[in-house]
């Protein structure tokens, strides 16, 4: 997919700068940055799973956050 992005002149050079030292084209030091971004931010599906996972567990939440809230204050 091509696409338009709006970058501010620095970082362009430092891109032309980075894409000559790797010879490695603008676009695809692009596309490594995106993928290593998305990666940072872990799939949807990963989120999905931990949501709610201790649902079913007697662990009352509020009366954990005043327990650790109680040790900052010792």
């Amino acid at each position: 997919m091509r696409t338009i992005v709006d970058l501010p002149e620095d970082q362009i050079e430092g891109l032309r700068r980075l894409g000559q030292r790797e010879g490695l084209s603008r676009a695809e030091l692009l596309r490594r940055a995106v993928a290593a971004y998305l990666e940072r931010q872990g799939s949807p599906g990963e989120m999905e799973e931990a949501f709610g996972l201790w649902r079913q567990s007697p662990v009352d939440a509020d009366g954990q956050v005043e327990r650790l809230r109680d040790d900052w204050v010792r």
